[in-house]
C-alpha cells in the first residue's frame, strides 16, 4: 500500500496492451539505460535511476561516449553522443544547473570555428561508426547536430557562452535552407521549437513547413508507402512521417498536416510495433538493411530498437494515443 501522501503509482499496462508488449520487449532486449527510461516514462520508476545508468557513458572531458547512440562505437565522446545525452537528460526534467555547465565546457571545447558542432570529430579512427557517418580531419558545423542542442538548452534557461555563437549559426543554417533533406528538417524544428525569439521562428516554421510539403519529405499516405520517394543518401525505405517532424501537438510542424494526414500518421505509427512488442529500426514495408559496419550490425540494430520503440511510445502518448 502506498504511503499516506505519496503521489499514486500509475495503472499496470493491461495484459496484451500495445505498452505492455513494449515493456516485455524491453525488458529482454534492451540496456539498462533504455530500461530505467521505459520506467520513468510509464512506471513511475525515478529520474535519479535514469541518470545514474546515463552517467555511465560520460567521459572525463565531460562528453559522452561508449556507444550511448548505438551507430558510433567505442568509448570516445562524440557531439552526437553527447546532444543524446542531453535529450535524456531534458526529457526527466535534469537538463540544467551544473550539469548542463559541465556539458557546455565540452560543447566548447569541440566547436567548429563558426561556434557550431561537427556531426563528429576527428581522434580515433579505430572506433568503428555507420558508413553514413563520415570521418574528415577538419569537420564543418552542422545543422543536424547543433539544432537540437540549442534547442534543449533554450528550453532549459541554459545560459552559457557557447550559446550565443551556436544560435547564430543556427539562425543562418535555418533561414538559408532551400534544399534539405528529413533529419536536417527535424533538426530545425528541434531548434525552432525552443529557442526564444518565437515570432521569428514562426516564420521560419511556417517557410520549412512549405518546403517539406513541395519536396514531398514527409510520407502522407502511408497506404502508399511504396510510392514515396527516399531522400537521396537514405537507406531504402527510409521514409519519415508527420509524426516526425512534429512529436508533440505543441511542435511548431504540427501545423504543417491536416488532422487527417496526422491521424493516419499516428495509426501506422501504432501500427508498426512488432510481434515482439518493439519497433522496428525502419518501417515495416520497407527493406530493413540499415548503412551499418558489418561488424558488429547486431548489436547496433538490437541496441537501437529499445531506443526506438521508447520514442514511439512518448510519440503517441503525447498524442492520447497510449
Amino acid at each position: 500500500m502506498a504511503e499516506s501522501g505519496a503521489s499514486p503509482l500509475p495503472p499496470t499496462p493491461t495484459a496484451h496492451s500495445p505498452l505492455a508488449r513494449a515493456e516485455q520487449f524491453v525488458w529482454l532486449t534492451a540496456r539498462v539505460l533504455e530500461q530505467r527510461r521505459f520506467a520513468y516514462h510509464f512506471l513511475g520508476g525515478s529520474a535519479d535511476a535514469v541518470e545514474t545508468a546515463l552517467a555511465a557513458y560520460r567521459n572525463e572531458d565531460e562528453g559522452y561516449g561508449h556507444a550511448l547512440e548505438p551507430d558510433l562505437r567505442g568509448p570516445v565522446s562524440r557531439p552526437l553522443h553527447t546532444g543524446h545525452a542531453l535529450r535524456l537528460l531534458d526529457s526527466i526534467g535534469r537538463c540544467g544547473g551544473q550539469r548542463a555547465e559541465r556539458v557546455c565546457r565540452y560543447l566548447t571545447s569541440v566547436s567548429t570555428p563558426d561556434g557550431a558542432l561537427p556531426a563528429i570529430r576527428p581522434g580515433r579512427r579505430d572506433c568503428p561508426t555507420a558508413p553514413f557517418v563520415t570521418v574528415v580531419d577538419d569537420p564543418a558545423g552542422d545543422l543536424l547536430t547543433t539544432g537540437p542542442v540549442v534547442g534543449l538548452l533554450h528550453r532549459n534557461e541554459v545560459w552559457h557562452a557557447w550559446l550565443f555563437r551556436a544560435t547564430d549559426f543556427c539562425w543562418l543554417a535555418v533561414e538559408s535552407l532551400e534544399k534539405s533533406h528529413p533529419y536536417e528538417i527535424e533538426a530545425a524544428v528541434a531548434f525552432l521549437d525552443s529557442v526564444p525569439d518565437r515570432s521569428r521562428a514562426q516564420a521560419a516554421a511556417d517557410r520549412l513547413g512549405r518546403l517539406v510539403r513541395e519536396h514531398r519529405l514527409a510520407v502522407l499516405d502511408p497506404e502508399r508507402l511504396e510510392t514515396h520517394p527516399v531522400s537521396p543518401g537514405y537507406a531504402p525505405g527510409e521514409h519519415r512521417f508527420p509524426h516526425d517532424f512534429a512529436r508533440t501537438p505543441g511542435s511548431l510542424a504540427r501545423a504543417w498536416f491536416t488532422d487527417e494526414e496526422m491521424a493516419r500518421s499516428l495509426d501506422f505509427l501504432a501500427s508498426d510495433q512488432q510481434e515482439d512488442g518493439g519497433w522496428p529500426v525502419l518501417p515495416q514495408g520497407s527493406r530493413r538493411e540499415r548503412y551499418l559496419p558489418r561488424q558488429g550490425a547486431a548489436a547496433t540494430a538490437l541496441e537501437s530498437r529499445p531506443i526506438i520503440t521508447i520514442e514511439a511510445l512518448r510519440t503517441l502518448d503525447a498524442y492520447g494515443r497510449l
